[in-house]
């Protein structure tokens, strides 16, 4: 059976990068009938936080990506340390002692001389003698696991046939000189306990995979189907690593971005498919294909995300939105004109609250020097309120009658000084709802 994971961190709230890696696994296990599992790495207890688990949940939520069950590695450390202890058993663990800056040393040594700056593993050279002298001089070491220094091969759902160098990659570190379990080695032992199938992740981890894929192999799990997604740069091609804080989802939703604006931007972003609004999660599944993306850096613009909102708006009957047009301040028997009226006007649900003071209190009549006798005469045309769907087509063809105005010279001012605004609703919607016309006096 299909299964696939999201595993994010709750070192922080969940950001536009984080939902590319969500969304494409949730839609790989949905599309099989499969399972999709939300794995929270928690092995960091220093920053990892309860209210960023729980801000998590609350925007997969939002999004309608619902797991099937969920995982804590912090409830699971026995397994990794049992897995870490069968790598010593096999050969293909060793501690290793050297500090930051002596590692940093290494690595200028080894470009100055042209070769990769590669740990040399000097630790597999020390006695047990030596290694005990520098745990009472250092403490404990870093656990670094040992590569076959063999090419490492695997087809790639997105980026096709990887073949990477072992001899070219550090042995790489599994557990920290205080004992915390790094991810490399929690997510093989969770991946292959939990019998993920596939994983879609960023192409900054596709090295990271190459060694995993060995240690699957030490371990003897079976290696799942892997897919590198391009990183998102912005609109520019920019880099978006500084700007991911503010592109939370959290952020976004409370920016008034639909759901499905986002659902319906992100499945498609970087693939040869078009991107087209979709009504609901189904369309989008059914025409997902991870083998459409490529590899290159996808641009990404926050911007793209509102005209998408107000299709998704436009198209909700009043059923649907009826709390956001009451906290407008929009009263019961209005509501359902207010709302026909309003909704192809409103980039958010934000902007309902500006219309309903337009109808209610009036606005700012904005008139030209020109305009302004032509106003002044329109105004002792127009009918006390309250005003209903004949007004406007009455109104004006007394004005035309009256003044000899007619086309854009007659409707555009007469809008103008009613509304404040060059565009907007259909005028004869609008005049229904409008209490006061503060150019009337």
């Amino acid at each position: 059976m299909t299964t696939t994971r999201f595993a994010p961190s709750p070192t922080g709230y969940l950001h536009i990068g984080n939902l590319r890696a969500a969304l494409m696994n949730f839609m790989i296990a949905r599309k099989a009938g499969g399972t999709f599992i939300l794995r929270i790495d928690d092995t960091d207890p220093e920053r990892s936080k309860e209210e960023y688990v729980d801000g998590i949940k609350q925007d997969l939520e939002w999004l309608g990506l619902t797991w099937d069950r969920i995982e804590r590695q912090s409830l699971r450390l026995d397994r990794y340390q049992e897995a870490a202890q069968k790598l010593r058993d096999m050969g293909r663990f060793y501690e290793a002692f050297e500090t930051p800056t002596e590692l940093d040393l290494k690595r200028k040594k080894q470009l100055n001389m042209g070769r990769p700056p590669v740990y040399d593993r000097a630790a597999l050279a020390l006695s047990d003698d030596e290694k005990a002298k520098l745990r009472d001089e250092r403490g404990p070491g870093v656990w670094r696991f040992k590569l076959d220094q063999e090419r490492i091969e695997w087809t790639d759902g997105i980026l096709g046939d990887i073949s990477i160098d072992a001899a070219s990659v550090s042995d790489p570190v599994l557990i920290r000189a205080d004992g915390q379990i790094l991810y490399t080695l929690a997510s093989v032992v969770d991946d292959t306990e939990m019998g993920v199938t596939d994983v879609v992740r960023g192409s900054d981890h596709v090295t990271n995979t190459a060694t995993q894929i060995q240690i699957i192999h030490a371990l003897g799990g079976n290696v799942p189907n892997f897919a590198h997604h391009s990183l998102l740069t912005g609109p520019q091609g920019e880099a978006l690593s500084k700007r991911l804080g503010t592109l939370s989802l959290r952020d976004l939703r409370a920016q008034g971005v639909e759901p499905m604006a986002v659902l319906s931007l992100m499945a498609r972003l970087g693939s040869s498919d078009p991107i087209e609004l979709r009504t609901d999660m189904a369309d989008l599944i059914e025409g997902f294909d991870i083998h459409h993306f490529g590899s290159a850096p996808t641009k990404f613009d926050e911007k793209d995300l509102f005209p998408l909102t107000a299709r998704v708006l436009q198209a909700k009957p009043l059923s649907e939105v009826a709390g956001a047009v009451a906290a407008a301040g929009v009263p019961d028997d209005k509501a359902e004109a207010f709302w026909l009226v309003a909704r192809d006007n409103i980039a958010t649900l934000a902007d309902l609250e500006q219309w309903w003071v337009l109808c209610r209190d009036g606005a700012e009549p904005l008139i030209a020097d020109e305009d302004r006798t032509f106003i002044a005469e329109a105004m002792t045309l127009l009918p006390d309120a309250p005003y209903d769907e004949t007004t406007w087509s009455t109104w004006t063809a007394a004005v035309k009658e009256a003044t000899g105005r007619k086309g854009k010279g007659l409707f555009m001012p007469l809008r103008k000084a009613v509304t404040g605004l060059e565009r907007g609703p259909e005028m004869a919607q609008l005049m229904p709802l409008l209490q006061v016309i503060r150019a009337k006096g």
